[in-house]
C-alpha cells in the first residue's frame, strides 16, 4: 500500500430501513472528511455524464436487468480514486448481499486495501415501524409529518390535519415486505463481517447525536 493509500480508511454502514444511515453518513463525513459514498448518487452521476460505465449500467437498467456487481464495483473503484476520496469513504447503499461483500474485499485487495470496519446501526423492527408507519403528507401542499415526531400544529400550513395522507411505502404491509427483504439479503452480511472481526454495532434506536457519537468512537476505535 503506498504512503497515501496507507492513510484511507473504508467504511461500510449497515442497517434496516429507517434506521438513519443516510442521515448518520452525511454528518460522519463530515466530522471525518470521509467521502459518503452513496451508490445512488453514484449512479446518477456516471448516467448523467454518460460515462462508458454509465452506458454500459444503462444496457441492463433499460432492459430491466439489475446491473452485475463487477460494473458497480468498477464505478466504486473509479469514485475512490479521485482526490476526494483520499481520507476513505463511508459506503452507503453497497455491499448488499455477500455475494457483493465477497466482491468487494476481492476488489480492494488487489489494489492493496481494505475494508476497516463495518458499522451496524442497530434498530428493532417495531421501532423501524413506528419510524416509518408514522410518516403522513399533507394532499394539498405536500409537507411531510410525522404523527409522533413531528405532527401537525397551529403553526403548520396543515394543521387541521384534514388531508393527511400516508404513501403506499409507507404503509404496515410494505413496511414487512422492506423488512423482510433486508432479513434475507442484508441481515447475512452482519455474520460475514463479524466472522471477519470487522463488525461494530452501534444502538440506533438512541437519539441521533448518541448514534452519531458512538459511530464516531467505532471508527476512532479502527484508525488510532
Amino acid at each position: 500500500m503506498s504512503q497515501t493509500d496507507a492513510a484511507a480508511l473504508y467504511v461500510i454502514l449497515l442497517g434496516p430501513p429507517g434506521a438513519g444511515k443516510g442521515t448518520q453518513a452525511v454528518q460522519t463525513a463530515a466530522a471525518t472528511g470521509l467521502l459518503h459514498l452513496s451508490t445512488g448518487d453514484m449512479f446518477r452521476e456516471h448516467l448523467r455524464n454518460g460515462t462508458d460505465l454509465g452506458n454500459l449500467a444503462k444496457t441492463y437498467m433499460d432492459r430491466g436487468e439489475l446491473v452485475p456487481d463487477d460494473v458497480t464495483i468498477s464505478m466504486l473503484l473509479e469514485r475512490i480514486a479521485r482526490s476526494d476520496a483520499q481520507a476513505g469513504c463511508l459506503f452507503d447503499g453497497f455491499p448488499r448481499t455477500v455475494e457483493q461483500a465477497q466482491a468487494l474485499d476481492d476488489a480492494l485487495s488487489a489494489q492493496d486495501d481494505e475494508i476497516a470496519v463495518t458499522v451496524l446501526i442497530d434498530v428493532s423492527n417495531d421501532e423501524i415501524t413506528r419510524r416509518l408507519g408514522g410518516r403522513v403528507s399533507c394532499a394539498d401542499c405536500g409537507s411531510v409529518f410525522h404523527n409522533i415526531f413531528n405532527p401537525p400544529d397551529e403553526s403548520s400550513p396543515c394543521c387541521d390535519n384534514v388531508n393527511m395522507i400516508q404513501r403506499d411505502d409507507d404503509k404496515p404491509e410494505a413496511i414487512a415486505n422492506r423488512l423482510q427483504v433486508y432479513a434475507d439479503q442484508t441481515e447475512p452480511l452482519v455474520a460475514y463481517y463479524s466472522n471477519a472481526g470487522k463488525l461494530s454495532t452501534v444502538n440506533g434506536e438512541q437519539p441521533p447525536a448518541a448514534v452519531g457519537d458512538d459511530l464516531l468512537e467505532a471508527l476512532q476505535a479502527v484508525s488510532s
